[in-house]
């Protein structure tokens, strides 16, 4: 009977470990350690040394053998509100650039504005042991959020923290921005301009809405209440508050909105209703997703950088990391917006026209002065 050839064995390649990177990059096992958990001592041509070794090995440091270690997860989390708005996408993908630079992964969680949600995401962040949370719901449910600061986990938020919080807040500038944008619209010629707010519940919106009524004021214009709507930051509230607008006897010539959703369900309903953008009502948002500039017309909008809400939060967060309690040089930070002027915005309707008695005459016919063409 034949006998059965075996298969030659296969040789197992050895088992790769922090001991074989330590070797080859000729330092202890302990300047590996060090060097793999970010600790600012190692001398910094030995930790090039073993990086290099660690990219040439293709080594995996285990994180969970370095959290067991350190104490720490090296792991962040990030609380947003939702994933379906295309501004809250764009911050993870900076939150988490930052934060890999810094050598911590990242943790997301939604809330939905559902505050079951909220309790979940807390849990989830106190079960996987956190180094530090960013609280970019730009919202505060401050009782859930108790949660974190009792496990004294270093906390940073967008526009206000709970009272008596120790953490530090990243303060947009919307005033900044929306003035830009009232004044933009006056020169312009426009002195009908709405505002659709997001929900008046969130402290963020209240912001946003004080900012445009005080920017009307400042320059003589009486904020009409009929123009003053409240959203829910969606195309749908987009549209539904236009329509309401639209409806009115004084239909306004300028819609400021709270964000950029906003303004693309308003473009929305004001093309469905036979009007042109900007000719007869100019439109602005707010945020500066990436896919404003590829709207049609192309959205102005008002800038709130993703890259300066994320690195301002990770700078925070780590230096509540360097020691027992958030370092005092590192104080609450500023976000700046700005104004980014495209195509939905013009002169309003009929300015031109309205101006023909306070012209001077002129050998120039008035037709060719007509905004049609």
């Amino acid at each position: 009977m034949a006998q059965k050839k075996r298969k030659p064995r296969t040789k197992k390649s050895p088992r790769m470990d922090i001991r074989t990177v330590a070797a080859h990059a000729k330092v202890s096992i302990a300047t590996v350690s060090r060097t793999i958990n970010h600790i600012s001592t190692v001398d910094p041509v030995l930790a090039k040394r073993v990086w290099k070794v660690i990219e040439e090995l293709n080594y995996f440091p285990n994180t969970q053998a370095r959290a067991l270690v350190s104490g720490r997860s090296h792991i962040l989390g990030l609380i947003v509100s939702e994933i379906t708005n295309p501004f809250f996408p764009e911050l993870i993908q900076r939150f988490e650039e930052c934060a890999v630079d810094r050598g911590y992964e990242i943790l997301i969680t939604s809330t939905n504005y559902d505050p079951k949600r909220m309790i979940s995401c807390v849990r989830r962040m106190i079960e996987r042991k956190v180094d530090g949370v960013a609280v970019m719901t730009f919202g505060i449910e401050e009782p859930l959020l108790d949660q974190l600061s009792s496990q004294h986990i270093p906390l940073v938020y967008v526009d206000s923290r709970p009272r008596q919080s120790p953490a530090r807040t990243l303060n947009v500038d919307y005033r900044h921005g929306i003035w830009q944008g009232v004044q933009h619209l006056a020169v312009l010629g426009h002195r009908k301009i709405a505002f659709l707010s997001g929900p008046l519940t969130l402290h963020t919106a209240q912001l946003r809405y004080h900012a445009f009524v005080d920017s009307l004021r400042e320059i003589g214009i009486a904020p009409n209440p009929a123009w003053l709507i409240e959203g829910d930051h969606t195309l749908e509230g987009g549209m539904s508050g236009t329509e309401k607008l639209l409806k009115l006897a004084d239909v306004p010539t300028a819609i400021l909105c709270s964000n950029d959703m906003t303004a693309i369900g308003v473009m929305h309903a004001v093309l469905d209703a036979g009007l042109r953008i900007p000719e007869d009502i100019s439109v602005i948002g707010f945020d500066d997703v990436h896919i404003a500039q590829f709207t049609y017309p192309p959205l102005t909008t008002i800038r709130m950088s993703c890259r300066d809400l994320a690195q301002g939060a990770i700078t925070i967060l780590c230096s509540g990391l360097e020691s027992s309690s958030i370092s005092p040089n590192v104080h609450d930070l500023v976000i700046s917006t700005e104004l980014i002027v495209r195509r939905t915005t013009g002169v309003p309707r009929d300015t031109l026209r309205d101006l023909k008695p306070l012209l001077p005459a002129s050998p120039i016919p008035m037709h060719m002065l007509s905004t049609k063409k």
